[in-house]
């Protein structure tokens, strides 16, 4: 019975550390018409913390795809149980 449940646990542990979470956001939108221009910027950081001086900002999305115009921003925030932690600046605009 030991054996079952030994092995149920690292089942279970082994399938929590394949799962990730993603949620998108917005966070502004402008007056500026929708432009077919998409950038995006990503910076993915360890134990939540360590980043290791990497650029997320809307700035630098937006300098990707030669947008001058900003219409929406958008963050996407990918987690594997909060080890490894990736956020995406994601611009859209002409």
């Amino acid at each position: 019975m030991i054996k079952v449940i030994k092995t149920a646990v690292v089942a279970l542990g082994a399938a929590a550390m394949m799962t990730s979470c993603a949620l998108t956001l917005p966070v502004t939108a402008t007056s500026n018409a929708i432009g077919s221009k998409v950038g995006t910027a990503k910076a993915t950081g360890y134990l939540g913390v360590l980043f290791f001086d990497q650029d997320a900002s809307i700035k630098k999305a937006a300098k990707s795809a030669g947008i001058s115009k900003i219409s929406t921003v958008d963050i996407k925030t990918t987690s594997l149980l909060n080890f490894i932690v990736t956020y995406e600046t994601i611009v859209t605009g002409e």
